[in-house]
């Protein structure tokens, strides 16, 4: 489908909602994830990101160690460094330089990076869940997540999210 049909086509049908499920922590499908939703924000739709699995950590404070109680989980909690500023590519990261070079291509090409557009989207009004389930097993816990986040909740509360979306994506 050509891309300006595609747009015009969303544009008059203007779907209301967009549910978006981040299951993955990596800096590339954070993006993409962040992109989508300002961008369906700024069109006036409804939009909530529910972050699961690797995707909390793109919601991690940076360098806050987590406070599980047992030794596991906090364990798990300091191989997953997180925060939005440290995350890995998804392919070609040998060991860090993939991602340094791709940050270099994105600042000179002025893109914004991960934190910046959830910034935006947090300004544009975007929703924010945590799933409480995954937190759990992975150690995270409230105080490791940055402000923002709208609510905790589990599974329940996203599907009745995306069962008044029209559309619901899975990054």
């Amino acid at each position: 489908m050509d891309p300006a049909v595609a747009l015009a086509d969303l544009q008059t049908s203007k779907p209301d909602r967009v549910t978006i499920v981040l299951l993955s922590g990596d800096m590339d499908k954070a993006m993409a994830a962040f992109i989508i939703a300002t961008g369906a924000a700024a069109m006036g739709m409804r939009v909530t990101v529910f972050f699961t699995f690797w995707g909390l950590n793109t919601i991690r404070r940076k360098g806050v160690a987590s406070s599980a109680k047992d030794w596991l989980r906090r364990m798990f909690g300091l191989l997953n460094t997180g925060g939005a500023d440290n995350l890995p590519l998804s392919r070609f990261h040998f060991w860090g330089l993939g991602t340094k070079m791709m940050k270099k291509v994105m600042k000179q090409n002025r893109m914004p990076g991960v934190p910046e557009l959830m910034e935006t989207a947090l300004d544009l009004g975007v929703h924010f869940i945590a799933c409480t389930t995954t937190m759990g097993l992975m150690g995270i816990t409230k105080d490791t997540l940055i402000e923002g986040i709208d609510q905790f909740a589990g599974v329940t509360t996203y599907l009745a999210e995306a069962k008044q979306g029209s559309v619901n994506l899975f990054i």
